[in-house]
């Protein structure tokens, strides 16, 4: 048999082998998603039986080989678990994905890469040479400017005359000039230069090698001189020193034109060392280490890190080795580790001070490794290889991030010389025969990617500020914990109460080291925070029908005994009880519960006293046992509710001398709970809330959440420079005014004096408190509900409403769904159902006597496009989470409404303030700031400039008056008294166009003819004009006499007027009471 024929017959075996290896693999596929269907539908399955993680990645190692990668097997498995009915293919196992699938599938996979690969942006250089290719690009980030060098001598708009080939470029920093090599020369270029600046340049020769590569040390505190680092064939290094005086910059401007000039480089300072045996293919300096760095294709010398005084010596330097050299290097700050790639493939990571082995390898490329960049905010790092093949990399976790190829053009003409990214712009930029710019994928502002944290909507929302996360919670009974810097996901609990059982409330305890949630069948667990362990749970009752008992709110309770837990809940029937949880025991109970008060508010007085229980308990709990205290009238009366009256939202309020509980009912009703006064009462009850009308909303009196406003006395103390309203409008300027697309104004005049007042209130407001804490009397709570029908009110304990506000935002009212504040009570958030954010401060308001004019609505936006069900406040970090019923959990700047990102996207959490402003793709809304006009801006203009005269008006005002009542005027005589002034009204638009009937009068001529003639009204004939005299007089007194006799006789014959009384009313009517017929035309005698 010969070679030939022994290759066929051993690729025939391999593809029998691999065929038969597929089979086998679509039965495992098959027989997993037989079980993760049957675990979904309840059927319980053995352990020994089930086919996990470690059975199933086993399996297709015995399938396919140790080859397969345990994150591709992990990916596929996930897919599997998640979505069995879900069509799969083989090659997923290796890593590899079809490509024809929905457009939508292939956006969303496409948002969550690093850079956007269908978002490139390509510039052709303009008058480029043909087959010409950038070999040189340089950012300079200070001026935001973009250098380019061609390989045939195009610098920006520069073509050199020189047959030399450009090598590469870089930017003078002090001399504001751009730099350039050639293969035996050095041009400095005034790329500034007024006409024709092609001319304004130097050419320093000769030199010694060719030069392959350049770059500038930036030296501030040097004036008017810069070093410029060569890199040669010959393996040295050059430090040439240029200044001002070289080029005669600073020698009088004449108007002669100035021509080429070249200067010899033996009058410059210069030094050179020879650090390598092969071409310098890099050179860089970095100004966080204090030295350069230059690299080479030599494998003994292919990395020198040294300072710039070793190459005026010759003591030894720090050299990196690595097999077949090194073609590119960059340095990252925040990991203090350089980068490395060359024609090994691999690219190694060296920590500074350490030649002798790397710190880290990243292998993937299959061609030679040409260019390497990095991005120091996201810290990641691009490496480009020699087939044009992106690798994006994370240099904390030293894992690839994306991969992605430039397709467009054949492989020789279209090599891809040099890259950089801008750090300014967030952009990868590409220099071959043409500039291709790749954006980050957080510059994208309509990506078509929607914000998804949970598969299912989101019914709880919880921040723990002591370990800096959140929990989330959703329908599917899905719990899981983010990081909130970052948005990693730390942890998930499936199914917590049990397969198909939806938690619909959870609660955080003071400490942080616990939560609780509460489910549709009224079960209650407690878990551990830090490792999501359970520890207590309360089982369901067999007795209790389905959702009766059902939990709504959770509240932890300050225990008065440690090791001791207490939570609050409130069930979907209106039951309010205390459950308790003791060390010794994994089990919750139920040891007190409020007695329903609704019967005897309803038909009975405003008020219901409370007897105290004497009873003894062996662990004391925060609220008493109570009965109510209720007249014999109030007993008599039947209880047969019309309409529901079941509360809807509770809040506890607990602190030295307040034990207070609040509630909120589905009618509108708030019903306070004063354990130390000992009594429940009414604080609000709206007109016809028991009442039934078929055509109106039984639920628009419905009170969706109630929140206590207390600042303690600590509070009261503290600086207003920590208040988020100043921040809020010292930052207004910066964020809802800079960014793209700026907010809109609901007062457009600016507002001189707003910030300093409210500074001014706050400042005000610490300086009546000097006193110490302890010497401070607290303020009693305040009460704030949030409504169906969208107004936000604010009342005292006694029930007197203190602040009414609808909140502006672009629709009209919307029902308000969640409340939340700051430990301070400065600011006050607001959620609605049409999914926008309020932001109110409070600060000046919640000080005595609680001035209404105080409470001020800063800023409102649009977070999410359907319901928000909770919205929250981080005030260390300035921040407002958001959580709706379209499964996403959102986050956001308080301070300008700026998107910052959501819980579960792959890329982390970019929480600095940026001045690009991003929407998410389901939001089209810009964020609303609220302005207050100024005191001293009450006056307000009357009149509009430029004034004409309106006939029309002047027309309709009386003015025979006038006519008689002054003697005789002589020419141009102008009465003072002459209502000119009235009839005076801005300029009106014409709506409708003058009616041409000609267009060319031939006999005007060839100028004059061409212009169209319109038809106007022919004005009124001067012989109907009145004459100043006796005569005039005599008319405009019987005109008088006439029109107060017979005034409204006249007004009913006007239409029948004879020709005679037509001239009399021109002449009261149609003139003014100047007459300059006089003066213009001569008398004519009778």
């Amino acid at each position: 048999m010969d070679a030939k024929d022994e290759k066929r017959f051993n690729l025939a075996l391999q593809i029998n082998n691999f065929k038969a290896s597929l089979v086998e693999f679509n039965k495992l596929v098959e027989q997993t998603t037989a079980q993760k269907k049957e675990e979904r539908a309840g059927i319980f399955i053995p352990k020994e039986d089930s086919i996990d993680y470690d059975k199933f990645y086993t399996s297709v190692q015995q399938i396919f080989g140790p080859e397969v990668k345990n994150q591709d097997v992990k990916c596929f498995y996930r897919k599997l678990c998640n979505n069995p009915d879900a069509a799969f293919d083989w090659c997923e196992i290796f890593g590899y994905f079809s490509t024809d699938e929905d457009s939508l599938t292939s956006q969303m996979d496409e948002e969550n890469l690093v850079f956007l690969v269908s978002r490139k942006q390509r510039i052709v250089i303009a008058g480029s040479r043909r087959r010409d290719v950038i070999k040189c690009i340089v950012k300079v980030p200070q001026l935001d400017l973009l250098i380019t060098a061609s390989q045939k001598g195009l610098i920006t708009v520069f073509n050199s005359q020189d047959t030399s080939w450009i090598t590469g470029c870089d930017y003078l920093g002090q001399l504001k000039r751009i730099v350039a090599t050639t293969e035996r020369t050095i041009i400095v270029w005034d790329y500034k230069a007024q006409g024709s600046s092609q001319e304004h340049y130097f050419v320093i020769k000769p030199m010694d090698h060719c030069l392959l590569c350049v770059c500038v040390v930036p030296l501030p505190d040097q004036l008017c001189r810069d070093d410029i680092l060569l890199g040669d064939d010959g393996g040295f290094v050059n430090k040439f020193t240029v200044s001002s005086d070289d080029f005669g910059l600073k020698q009088a401007k004449t108007k002669k034109k100035l021509q080429t000039q070249v200067l010899d480089s033996k009058n410059f300072k210069s030094v050179k060392r020879k650090l390598h045996n092969d071409w310098v293919m890099k050179i860089r300096y970095i100004p966080a280490l204090n030295c350069f760095g230059s690299c080479s294709l030599d494998s003994v010398h292919s990395l020198v890190l040294e300072s710039l005084k070793r190459l005026e010596d010759n003591l030894p330097v720090r050299e990196f080795a690595m097999p077949r050299g090194a073609n590119s290097f960059c340095y990252c700050g925040k990991a203090n580790v350089i980068v490395t790639g060359g024609d090994d493939k691999v690219l190694r990571l060296w920590h500074p001070n350490i030649s002798t082995k790397p710190v880290g390898k990243l292998v993937g490329h299959m061609f030679s490794i040409t260019e390497i960049v990095s991005n120091e905010k996201e810290q990641h790092v691009i490496s480009l290889s020699s087939a044009k093949v992106f690798r994006v990399w994370d240099i904390q976790t030293l894992s690839v991030l994306q991969v992605f190829h430039d397709s467009q053009g054949g492989p020789g003409d279209m090599q891809i010389y040099s890259m950089v990214y801008d750090a300014n712009h967030g952009m990868l930029i590409t220099g071959s025969g043409v500039i291709d710019m790749y954006p980050l994928t957080r510059m994208i502002q309509d990506t078509k990617q929607v914000p998804h944290t949970h598969e299912r909507e989101v019914n709880v929302t919880l921040y723990n500020k002591y370990f800096h996360q959140v929990l989330t919670v959703c329908s599917e009974s899905v719990i899981k914990v983010w990081e909130l810097e970052t948005g990693l996901q730390i942890y998930q609990i499936l199914d917590p109460h049990g397969l198909s059982i939806e938690l619909t409330c959870a609660a955080i305890d003071e400490s942080g080291y616990l939560f609780a949630t509460g489910a549709y069948n009224g079960t209650v667990k407690i878990w551990d925070f830090g490792s999501g362990q359970e520890m207590k749970m309360m089982p369901e009752g067999k007795d209790w029908v389905e959702e009766e008992h059902g939990l709504m709110r959770l509240f932890f309770l300050k225990p008065q005994v440690k090791q001791q837990h207490l939570i609050l809940a409130l069930e979907r029937n209106g039951t309010i009880k205390i459950i308790q949880g003791k060390e010794d025991d994994i089990f919750l109970t139920v040891i007190w519960e409020l007695p329903d008060a609704m019967p005897y508010l309803q038909y009975g007085s405003h008020i219901v006293h409370l007897k105290m229980s004497t009873k003894e308990r062996t662990m004391a709990i925060p609220f008493p046992d109570v009965e109510l205290i209720v007249q014999k009238t109030s007993q008599q009366t039947n209880y047969s509710p019309i309409v529901d009256v079941d509360v809807n939202c509770i809040d506890v309020f607990q602190t030295e001398g307040y034990n207070l509980i609040a509630c909120g009912t589905t009618n509108g009703m708030i019903i306070l709970w004063n354990f130390i006064a000992a009594s429940v009462k009414e604080i609000y009850r709206p007109e016809d809330c028991f009442s039934t009308d078929p055509e109106l909303d039984p639920k628009r009196f419905r009170i969706n959440d109630i929140m206590f406003l207390f600042r303690s006395p600590e509070c009261v103390r503290r600086s207003s420079q920590d208040s988020i309203c100043s921040s809020t409008q010292c930052d207004s300027s910066k964020g809802p005014q800079s960014s793209k697309g700026s907010k809109q104004s609901i007062h457009d005049a600016d507002v001189k004096g707003e910030h300093t007042d409210m500074v001014g209130e706050q400042q005000s407001a610490s300086r009546k408190q000097p006193v110490p804490i302890s010497f401070v009397e607290p303020q009693p709570p305040l009460l704030v509900s949030a409504h169906e029908d969208g107004h936000l009110r604010l009342w005292t304990l006694e029930g007197k409403l203190i602040k009414d506000m609808l909140p502006f935002t672009k629709h009209s009212a919307i029902s308000l769904t969640s409340l939340y504040t700051d430990s301070c009570c400065r600011v006050l958030l607001a959620g609605n159902v049409e999914g926008h954010v309020i932001l109110c401060s409070i600060s000046s308001f919640m000080d005595p006597p609680h001035d209404e004019k105080k409470f001020k609505q800063l800023l409102s936006w649009r977070a999410h496009s359907l319901e928000i069900i909770q919205v929250i406040y981080v005030e260390e970090k300035q921040l407002v989470l958001t959580a709706s019923i379209d499964g996403s959990v959102r986050i956001w700047n308080s301070t300008s409404g700026h998107y910052c990102g959501y819980f579960g996207q792959r890329r982390m959490f970019d929480l600095s303030q940026t001045s690009d402003f991003i929407l998410p793709c389901d939001v089209n809304e810009y964020p609303i700031e609220i302005k207050e006009e100024s005191k001293f801006t009450e006056k307000t203009q009357k009149y509009e400039y430029p004034l004409i005269f309106d006939r029309e008006r002047w027309k309709k005002m009386s003015s025979m008056s006038l006519l008689f009542k002054r003697p005789p005027l002589s020419p141009f005589e102008v009465q003072h008294d002459f209502k000119f002034f009235k009839s005076l009204s801005s300029p009106k638009i014409r709506r409708y166009a003058l009616e041409g009937f000609l267009t060319e009068n031939r006999e005007a001529g060839i100028v004059f003819g061409s212009l169209p003639i319109y038809r106007v009204p022919s004005p009124t004939s001067l012989r109907f004009l009145p004459l100043i005299g006796s005569e005039v007089q005599r008319d405009s007194v019987e005109g008088v006499y006439m029109k107060k006799k017979h005034d409204k006789v006249k007004r009913e014959e006007a239409p029948e007027m004879t020709e005679g009384s037509r001239r009399k009313s021109l002449k009261r009517n149609l003139v003014p009471q100047i007459n300059l017929a006089s003066s213009f035309f001569p008398t004519t005698p009778k």
